[in-house]
C-alpha cells in the first residue's frame, strides 16, 4: 500500500513519510528481489573462460527506481469488503481489473502535502522560496503545486574583493548586488 496522494490532488513536492506507509519496505523488497539478474565472468589462460565465476547482482539503481516509481503511480486504492466469513482487499472501484500480487495497493491516500494540514504536520507550499530555472524537486512548478509564484528582487550586501594581508588580517570591500527569487503563491 504506497503512500500516495489522490488521483484528484495536485502532485505533493516529495513523498509521504516513510513512517506512513507500513508496506514500503516490503514492496521495496520485493522490487529488489524482482530486479535480480545473473551475472558472470570467465577466467582462464588468454581469456579461454576455462573457469566460470557467476552470481546475482542487482540492476542499476536506476533501473530499480523506475520499476518503483512505475508501480507506485499505477498503484490501486482498495478496501475490505466481507467475503464469506473473511475480509478481502479488494480494489475499491469495482470495474478495475482484479490486482496482482506483483502491483501496489493503497488503503489510504497520502495527505496534499502542497496545502497546510497541521494535524499531519504539514505546512504546505505557500510562501515558500522556489527555483524557476531548476527541473527538480526545487522547481516552481512542483513545488508551488500549479499555484504559480510571485517574483521579488531583492538587494544583497555581501563582502567581496577581499585581499589577505601579511600577517594576520583581511580587508574586504562591501558590494551590493540584486537577486531575484520566486515565492510560491
Amino acid at each position: 500500500m504506497p503512500c500516495r496522494p489522490p488521483a484528484s490532488a495536485t502532485p505533493s513536492p516529495g513523498p509521504a513519510p516513510l513512517a506512513t506507509c507500513p508496506a514500503a519496505p516490503a514492496a521495496l523488497s520485493q522490487a529488489l528481489r524482482a530486479s535480480l539478474e545473473t551475472k558472470c565472468k570467465c577466467h582462464g589462460v588468454s581469456g579461454s573462460c576455462s573457469i566460470r565465476t557467476c552470481w546475482k547482482g542487482l540492476q542499476e539503481l536506476r533501473d530499480v527506481a523506475a520499476d518503483l516509481k512505475t508501480r507506485y503511480l499505477s498503484a490501486t486504492k482498495v478496501v475490505h469488503r466481507p467475503m464469506g466469513t473473511r475480509k478481502h482487499l479488494v480494489p475499491k472501484d469495482l470495474d478495475i481489473r482484479p490486482v496482482k500480487d506483483s502491483e501496489l495497493v493503497y488503503l489510504q491516500s497520502s495527505p496534499d502535502f502542497c496545502m497546510k494540514n497541521e494535524k499531519v504536520g504539514s505546512h504546505g507550499t505557500q510562501d515558500r522560496q522556489c527555483n524557476k530555472t531548476s527541473n527538480g524537486s526545487d522547481s516552481c512548478d512542483l513545488m508551488c503545486c500549479g499555484r504559480g509564484y510571485n517574483p521579488y528582487t531583492d538587494r544583497v550586501v555581501e563582502r567581496c574583493h577581499c585581499k589577505y594581508h601579511w600577517c594576520c588580517y583581511v580587508t574586504c570591500r562591501r558590494c551590493e548586488r540584486t537577486v531575484e527569487r520566486y515565492v510560491c503563491k
